[in-house]
């Protein structure tokens, strides 16, 4: 029989069509989904990197003032650091930054507090190549112990004088850091460890350790003994002034951008020479 119809020459082309439509349509599904995995994607990584929209790497602000900068690090900090290369810059805002053309001031780290020991054991594995890179620089540097308040203080300080060696003239003097207590814990037995460790590596060094702590901290479990005779190196963060009157150093961040360090870094702060701030105190070391 004749077939005069192009829909009889062609049975199955509507068929095909419609097929390569629906193909078509999930085609075009698939590329939106993807499109809007990559945008949530981006979104994700600005937000974790904190990047802001105007397209740099922004950290803390800095406190108005003039002041001298240093950083303190352990083993958890990440990467490599750059110790020639050390630079707090900030925008207009006084925000950290890493990109050198985003800023308006640019300052050289001038100290470095390195974690050295904590309790009566452990040994930063990171404190030797540290002290040692440290030490290659015009940096300041000094060691820290983080106090463990249920440990005796002369073996917690034994276990710092087997890990720093002599000091330079230009070193910092040795820190105490002591944020923490354990359960049970006594304000007369806290202060009496401390005491020890204190007066175990002055005698040792031959130079008075700095103290570092929390404000409330001080006030509420450390004995006038220690913050009056000690110079203090207090933990305060935000913009306002340490509210613990007689610091001399102040770390006023975690989160700051430092030029030279990966990730984000702790932040301090000392007055500059002729700049003496509400609370600051020129305790002798």
């Amino acid at each position: 029989m004749p077939q005069n119809s192009k829909s009889a020459k062609h049975p199955g082309t509507k068929k095909k069509k419609r097929g390569k439509r629906r193909k078509k349509k999930v085609r075009l599904s698939l590329w939106a989904s993807l499109g809007a995995a990559a945008g949530i994607f981006i979104l994700v990584f600005l937000v974790c990197t904190r990047k802001s929209f105007s397209g740099y790497e922004t950290g803390a602000r800095v406190p108005p003032g003039d002041w001298r900068y240093g950083i303190d690090i352990s083993n958890n900090n990440e990467g490599r650091i750059v110790w020639d290369s050390l630079f707090v810059m900030t925008d207009s805002k006084r925000r950290t930054v890493r990109d050198p053309y985003k800023a308006r001031e640019i300052k050289r780290v001038s100290f470095v507090f390195i974690k050295a020991t904590e309790g009566i054991s452990f040994k930063d594995k990171s404190f030797a190549k540290n002290w040692q890179d440290a030490g290659r620089t015009g940096l300041q540097r000094g060691a820290y112990h983080f106090f463990r308040s249920s440990k005796d203080g002369k073996a917690q300080a034994r276990n710092f004088i087997a890990s720093v060696p002599k000091l330079r003239r230009s070193d910092l003097p040795p820190v105490l850091d002591i944020e923490t207590v354990h359960k049970g814990w006594n304000r007369k037995e806290l202060n009496a460890e401390a005491l020890e460790w204190l007066r175990e590596i002055e005698r040792h060094y031959g130079r008075k350790p700095i103290v570092y702590t929390g404000a409330s901290f001080a006030k509420d479990c450390l004995s006038r003994e220690i913050t009056d005779n000690y110079p203090v190196w207090i933990a305060h963060y935000g913009r306002d002034l340490p509210s613990f009157e007689g610091w001399r150093w102040w770390q006023f961040t975690d989160k700051a951008v430092v030029k030279g360090v990966p990730g984000r870094v702790d932040l301090n702060v000392t007055p500059a020479a002729g700049f003496n701030p509400p609370g600051y105190s020129e305790k002798s070391d």
